[in-house]
This record gives C-alpha cells, sequence and structure tokens, in this order.
C-alpha cells in the first residue's frame, strides 16, 4: 500500500531515499549559482518594493531556506520575487514597514492553514487567463517603476498609482542623466547577449560586475545604491516581533490575504514548472506550509514577502539541482556574500538594477501568452483584459477577485448553453426505438447536461411553454450528471403546480449520484419513491398504470 507523504517535505523524502556524493556534487555547484544569481535580484526587487536592499538578501537567506526545507518540490527555489514588487510598495506607502511585516506574518498563517485545510490542488484551478492577466499587469507596473532610476531622474517621492507615475516621469523628462541611461542600457545588452557566450555563468552577475566597475572607474555622475540607501550592513538583525493593534490587524486583513494569495499562486506555478522540466510531481498542501512557514519568519528577522521564484527554480535545474539540498546551499551563499561582500553592493548603480528588473518584467510579461490569448473566445479575451487592467490601474487583489467572478460566471453561462431541454414530439416516427408506444395522455420530457441554478430559469421557461399539461409528465433525466438546490427547487415547483392541475411526475432516468441529491428533499415526497425510476421504458409502464388506475376510479 502507497505512504501518504501529503504532508512531508521532499528533503525528508529525499534523505529517506539516500543522498549520494554525486547527487551533492551537482546541488552544491547549482545552489552556488543560484546563490550569486539571487543577490542582484534580491537588492532589486527590495529596492523597488520601497524597503532598504540588505533587507531583500535577508529574506532571500531566511525564506529561500526554509523554502527549500519545508517545500513539496524538490527543486523549489524561494526569496523575494518581482510579482510582491506592487503589492509590497503599496503596503509600505500605506501602513510603513511594520504594517507589512504583520501583514506577512499573517499571511503565513493564511497559507499554513490552506496547505493544513488540504487546498492546494483549488489554487490550481484559478482560470488561465486571470493568472495571464495579472503577471502581466504586474510586468507593465514594474517596468513603469524602473523608468526614473533608468533615466536616472531624481523624483521627490515615487507616486503610488501607475497613471500618477508616468505623468511624474514625463514631467521630469528634462531632467533625465545620460551616464545613468548608457549604464542601464548597456545592463541590459549584457543579460540579452550573455547566453550566447556562455550560459554557465549568469547574465546578470556579469552585467553587475561590468557595469558597477565601469561606473567606479570613470567617477560617472549616477546614484548608486550607497548614495540613496547608505552602507549595505554586512551583519545580520536579531528578530524581532512586530508591534500591532488590533485595529491594524483588522486593517491588515486584506492585504494578508492578498499575499498569501499571490505566493499561493506563484509558488504552486513554480512548481508545476519544474514538474514539467523534471518529469516530477510536487506535494502542493506540503508547498503551501513551507511558504507559510518561511513568510511567518522573514519578517522577524526584516524581511519581505516571499515565494516560489521560478526563473531561480529554473536556473537551479538546468544547473543540475536535483534535492532541496541546493536551495539550502543557495541560501547558504547568498549568507556568506551577505556577510562578507555586502559592502561592496552599495557600489552597484541604480541604473543597473533598474535594467535587471526591465529585463525582468520582460520576461515575467509572457507577451506571447497575451497575445495567443486575445486570439482565443470572447469570455477569455474579457477576463484577461479587465484582470491586466485592473492589476495595472487598481489593486491586485481586486483584479484577481474580479477575474475569478468574471470567468466563474462566463464558465456558468457556457455550461447553460450546454444544458439542453425539450418535450419528445408526438411524431412516433421520429422518435428512437425506446420513445415507442407512449399512450395518449402521456408526454415525455427530456433534460440533457448539468441541471444547476444556470439552467434552472431556462427549464421554468422551457415548462411555461407547453399549452395543456398531460396526465402524466415524464421527466427523462438520464443525462443530467448532477442536480443543484436551485434545480430541486425548480423540479418541487413544477411537481406542486402538476398536481393542482392534475398531472401527475415521473422521473426516470435517475443516476445515482442525482438520487443522492434528491433524497433528503421534499421532491421525493411530492413524486414518490414509486414514480422515481432508473430508465424511461419502466416510467412508461408505470405512466400507463396510473392512467389505468385513473379509468378505473372514473368508472366506480
Amino acid at each position: 500500500m502507497m505512504k501518504n507523504r501529503t504532508f512531508e517535505p521532499q528533503l525528508i523524502t529525499v534523505l529517506k531515499e539516500g543522498y549520494s556524493l554525486s547527487r551533492f556534487t551537482n546541488d552544491l555547484l547549482a545552489g552556488i549559482i543560484v546563490g550569486i544569481v539571487a543577490l542582484p535580484l534580491s537588492i532589486a526587487f527590495a529596492i523597488a518594493s520601497g524597503v532598504k536592499p540588505e533587507q531583500g538578501l535577508i529574506t532571500g537567506v531566511i525564506a529561500g531556506f526554509l523554502i527549500s526545507a519545508l517545500s513539496g518540490s524538490r527543486v523549489q527555489i524561494g526569496g523575494p520575487t518581482g510579482a510582491f514588487i506592487i503589492i509590497v510598495f503599496g503596503i509600505v506607502q500605506q501602513y510603513g514597514y511594520n504594517g507589512l511585516a504583520m501583514a506577512t506574518l499573517m499571511a503565513g498563517v493564511i497559507l499554513i492553514l490552506m496547505g493544513a485545510a488540504r487546498l492546494g490542488d483549488v489554487i490550481k484551478y484559478i482560470p488561465y487567463p486571470v493568472t495571464v492577466g495579472f503577471t502581466s499587469g504586474i510586468a507593465l507596473t514594474i517596468f513603469t517603476t524602473q523608468i526614473p532610476d533608468l533615466f536616472g531622474m531624481t523624483l521627490a517621492k515615487t507616486p503610488v498609482h501607475f497613471v500618477d507615475k508616468w505623468v511624474a516621469c514625463l514631467q521630469h523628462l528634462p531632467g533625465m542623466n545620460p551616464f545613468a541611461i548608457s549604464l542601464g542600457i548597456l545592463t541590459i545588452l549584457i543579460i540579452l547577449m550573455w547566453p550566447k557566450i556562455t550560459s554557465r555563468i549568469p547574465g546578470s552577475i556579469v552585467a553587475i560586475i561590468v557595469v558597477t566597475l565601469l561606473a567606479h572607474a570613470l567617477h560617472l555622475p549616477v546614484e548608486t545604491i550607497a548614495s540613496r540607501f547608505g552602507v549595505v550592513p554586512n551583519r545580520f538583525p536579531a528578530p524581532v516581533f512586530p508591534h500591532f493593534t488590533m485595529q491594524e490587524f483588522g486593517l491588515l486583513f486584506q492585504p494578508a490575504l492578498t499575499i498569501a494569495l499571490l505566493a499561493g499562486i506563484e509558488s504552486l506555478l513554480s512548481a508545476v514548472v519544474a514538474d514539467g522540466m523534471l518529469g516530477s510531481r510536487h506535494r502542493s498542501n506540503m508547498e503551501l506550509i513551507g511558504q507559510g512557514v518561511a513568510n511567518l519568519f522573514s519578517p522577524l528577522f526584516g524581511g519581505i514577502p516571499a515565494t516560489g521564484a521560478i526563473a531561480r527554480t529554473a536556473t537551479n535545474i538546468k544547473n543540475g539541482g536535483r534535492t532541496p539540498i541546493a536551495g539550502i546551499i543557495s541560501a547558504v551563499t547568498l549568507l556568506l556574500i551577505f556577510l562578507f561582500c555586502g559592502q561592496w553592493a552599495g557600489l552597484i548603480p541604480m541604473a543597473a538594477l533598474a535594467g535587471i528588473l526591465i529585463i525582468v518584467a520582460y520576461n515575467m510579461s509572457e507577451i506571447h501568452l497575451f497575445t495567443r490569448l486575445l486570439k482565443s473566445q470572447r469570455g477569455d479575451i474579457l477576463v484577461l483584459l479587465f484582470t491586466f487592467g485592473l492589476t495595472v490601474l487598481v489593486d491586485l487583489t481586486v483584479a484577481i477577485e474580479t477575474g475569478v467572478v468574471m470567468a466563474a460566471f462566463l464558465f456558468m453561462h457556457n455550461m447553460a448553453k450546454m444544458t439542453n431541454m425539450h418535450l419528445i414530439e408526438d411524431d412516433t416516427n421520429g422518435r428512437p426505438h425506446e420513445y415507442d408506444g407512449v399512450p395518449d395522455g402521456v408526454e415525455i420530457f427530456e433534460i440533457n447536461g448539468p441541471f444547476f441554478f444556470g439552467a434552472a430559469d431556462k427549464f421554468r421557461d422551457t415548462m411555461a411553454e407547453i399549452e395543456k399539461m398531460p396526465k402524466v409528465l415524464i421527466l427523462q433525466i438520464r443525462h443530467v450528471p448532477a442536480v443543484d438546490a436551485t434545480a430541486i427547487s425548480a423540479l418541487e415547483s413544477l411537481v406542486i403546480q402538476a398536481h393542482k392541475g392534475g398531472t401527475q411526475v415521473i422521473l426516470a432516468g435517475v443516476s445515482k449520484r442525482v438520487f443522492k441529491a434528491l433524497r433528503n428533499t421534499e421532491l421525493i415526497d411530492r413524486v414518490g419513491m414509486e414514480n422515481i425510476l432508473p430508465d424511461v421504458q419502466l416510467a412508461l409502464a408505470q405512466a400507463i398504470a396510473i392512467m389505468d388506475a385513473a379509468k378505473e376510479t372514473a368508472k366506480n
């Protein structure tokens, strides 16, 4: 019998299987490379999110370690990601870092509860147009936030809203710094061209080193991390629990839920991508629990929200990482860089980080998927554009909620259209063989497809078109896979009206699943168990018996 490992971290499974020296060698190389890759990204994501650069590094270390140690995926790499930039920036602007820390803690608890409740599979049911819509929206927003640093503009305060950001950028165009623009473009070109030389060394690291050395050697008048934030500390902070009031707790619940949902979606997407690359299977509920624990501990040390990082996970796989040990090594690598080389990070030009994030935004946008969805059916296009627009112009939470609700309504509309119902015509020659021999005074009404609240009105309208009710009405529902409360209520109303007019209703072709839904309702009593039959032939025999009984009663 197969052992249930739903809530067993993959690290435990790997250690039980046996961990060889060759595996460790591969994981060591992959972990070091991923740790180096995480350095500029962690700094860039933190700065773009409105917090200090070291807070991104702390998140990469703490959350990265815990996500790998507790992950439901063998190769998941966690840490700060671009997806969180607009959420974190908005929370910091409104509530400060303390509010962000509290929201992240709450999100950690929510994620753990979601995993414990086995909701890992439910999150994967978020419609594809919604996922592409908000991901592309986040990418456009990230690109917008990097325009000032790419062009060397000095903004007194960065506006929160998308349109205001572009207005501010246009107003500061005369203050562009040509040296910053040159360094930013050079960063982008190196990242794009470097894979043609080698893929073993990440292009972002090469770009950061080259551009930083160039700016320092030529004494270029550009803003750096140190000139904006001061010296990056090379010590790890002691844990501190954020203070909060009950009023703040209530205000922060929605931001916390947004962080939890996005962390869950992003981590599971990353795990699915990894499964596709390796042919493996992740444990979605354990993945959520691992993400939750990581987000519980990250803010205690001054970190920010974290989730599975698709690009770094793919880098891990491509460089030979096959177990969670690779992710743990990457977190240790980042810690060592932070402790011994952190002060050098202050020399990095802001324009270089902007160039890196613009590449991140482009990769995240998945323009080819967005344009492909624009060629799909009208409902999917509507969901895609609404989710995209709301992400950019309003809020990610509103975008996801609206997108999911729209997709659900469109799905119900399409399902309702699939459900058809009609009266079997009196023309015997046009009937299938099973409907032969229908006596006068008996009519057969057939329903095909899911019978739920979306189709209930269609049922009522169709029944209302019957000019004269027969003595016996057989409802053939053999092709109805499921019914809900609204459909049952519509059936009850029909039966009540039919009985008032002297018509007996028989249900034919009732499946076990449908009967289970009907079992504890008043419909059973109103119709009568003897009039709920498994096929139409038995229903016709029952109808004839009812007609004969009615004739006998009339004679007497």
